[in-house]
């Protein structure tokens, strides 16, 4: 009977073969666990990386005040999408709205866009063949609604509005590397004297910190644009000369508006001095007109006329009416841009000045004040209703000046348990009087 075949070197080489395949699975996982791990781990740094250039530490970003959060980019979802704020469409719009349509046409950065004179402005600059983009951060300082429809009406003219803030300094250099601005119309700010007592840091914000934001960013391009910006005719404050004049005093100020803006014009004198920007400054005084402010005297008189309640008008003790100068808007808009025409060009390159530039202040308005009753007079002739007028008379003082300071002295020696000499002087005398009359 023949032996049964010896299997046990072909069951001990299935063994080793099943062993290697094993060991070569394992080895398999473990080179793909490390790299699906690396490859995570890549993404994950690219991620951190997008969110640190789009997202800076708060503490950069408190000063822009609470629009800042609207105007924040998104260069992350831009970079997948293509879209927002830093994205290939946006860029597009920007490009588009800016470049000029003329030969030699100036490409222009427009702030406050969507406000009144900004509105203005950027329509005749575009319909003359000008490059204009916006800027505007679209603040609740006035009902926002007449801001987005000025915005609809710029955007039909192919202007298009970036809703940002200026203090956002990543999004200014953002445009700026997009676009090369010959020009800056910087006409946004922090509006209203009033207002100022109920949010006094807006003002601070916008007009001053806002102000330097730009111009830091304005500093470092190259070339350097010229900057055209709105000062006002509050710098005046307590001068009483009439008609103003450019070399009149402005270091008065009645009001934390016209501070700001008396602040805005130091500001524009240094940065021409130590950086060779080409300012020209306007003052502006009370522009009227349609698509005008909500908070302006015409436009609320005409507001509580028609609906028929009483308008505050107010007269001094002597019974002579309030004054003021009135400018309709499509004379600013001609003084805005002559003086972009005829700015000359910044000198600096890179934030260094290499020579002189030019540096103006102009006064942009009427020099002959008109009565607020003739104001409300015209109006009620054009609306054909009677205004009820609310008549104030402001007070008179009534304490002369030695009678005043008579009780701030009396309150000070009290207050400080100070005696005067005179005082001190009467009670020795009189007590020399007693021991007189004693001793006799």
């Amino acid at each position: 009977m023949a032996s049964p075949p010896d299997t046990s070197k072909t069951i001990k080489l299935e063994r080793y073969n099943s062993y290697l395949r094993r060991v070569n699975s394992t080895k398999l996982l473990n080179a793909s666990s490390k790299l699906l791990f690396r490859a995570t781990l890549l993404v994950a740094l690219v991620l951190i990386f997008f969110f640190t250039i789009n997202y800076p530490p708060l503490s950069e970003h408190m000063g822009g005040g609470a629009h800042h959060v609207h105007t924040t980019h998104n260069f992350l979802s831009s970079a997948f999408y293509g879209g927002g704020v830093g994205g290939t469409a946006w860029e597009k719009q920007v490009r588009h709205s800016s470049t000029p349509k003329r030969p030699n046409g100036m490409s222009v950065l427009v702030t406050g866009a969507a406000g009144f004179v900004g509105t203005h402005c950027s329509l005749a600059l575009k319909k003359r063949g000008d490059g204009v983009l916006g800027l505007d951060n679209f603040n609740s300082y006035y009902d926002p609604s007449l801001k987005r429809a000025r915005q609809a009406l710029l955007k039909r003219h192919e202007v298009f509005v970036v809703e940002g803030d200026l203090n956002d300094e990543p999004l200014l250099t953002k445009l700026f590397d997009v676009v090369p601005f010959t020009h800056i119309l910087h006409l946004a700010a922090q509006a209203g004297v009033r207002y100022a007592m109920q949010n006094p840091q807006s003002y601070v914000s916008s007009n001053i910190a806002g102000f330097v934001n730009l111009l830091e960013v304005a500093k470092r391009a190259n070339p350097q644009p010229s900057i055209v910006w709105a000062s006002s005719s509050s710098v005046y404050g307590l001068n009483t000369e009439n008609p103003f004049s450019e070399l009149h005093r402005t270091d008065q100020p009645a009001s934390l508006y016209a501070a700001t803006k008396k602040a805005g014009e130091e500001i524009a004198h240094t940065y021409n001095h130590i950086y060779g920007l080409a300012l020209t400054g306007l003052r502006f005084f009370t522009v009227y007109g349609p698509w005008g402010r909500p908070d302006m005297a015409y436009f609320f008189f005409t507001k509580d006329i028609l609906q028929g309640k009483p308008i505050d008008v107010y007269k001094t003790v002597d019974d002579k009416e309030v004054a003021r100068d009135f400018t309709y808007i499509d004379d600013v808009v001609k003084g805005c841009l002559g003086a972009l025409d005829t700015a000359e060009k910044s000198t600096g390159s890179g934030g260094k000045k290499k020579g002189p530039a030019q540096l103006r202040i102009y006064n942009l308005g009427n020099t002959s004040p008109v009565p607020v009753g003739k104001l409300v007079s015209i109006l009620e002739g054009l609306l054909g209703t009677k205004a009820k007028k609310h008549v104030i008379k402001m007070p008179r003082p009534t304490t002369d000046l030695a009678s005043g300071l008579r009780k701030f002295v009396k309150w000070y020696v009290s207050y400080y348990g100070i005696e005067t000499r005179v005082k001190r002087e009467m009670d020795i005398n009189k007590k020399i009087s007693q021991q007189t009359e004693e001793s006799g």
